[in-house]
């Protein structure tokens, strides 16, 4: 994932900063509990397509 495009992307949904999490290949939303796809190198920025984070899948804090 480029890392100028990270700098620019934003949740969809709140606005908030994005987390890149290179393992599962998303990007993840801590305050919406949201985690947004990337195929194929492209961000998918759509409500309809991210997913919920369980509990245990959110990403702790700096």
């Amino acid at each position: 994932m480029d890392k100028k495009l990270l700098d620019i992307l934003v949740c969809p949904i709140c606005k908030g900063p994005l987390h890149f999490d290179k393992p599962a290949g998303e990007l993840i939303c801590r305050g919406d509990r949201l985690a947004f796809p990337i195929r194929d190198g492209i961000p998918i920025m759509l409500e309809d397509e991210a997913r919920v984070l369980t509990p245990e899948e959110e990403v702790p804090r700096p």
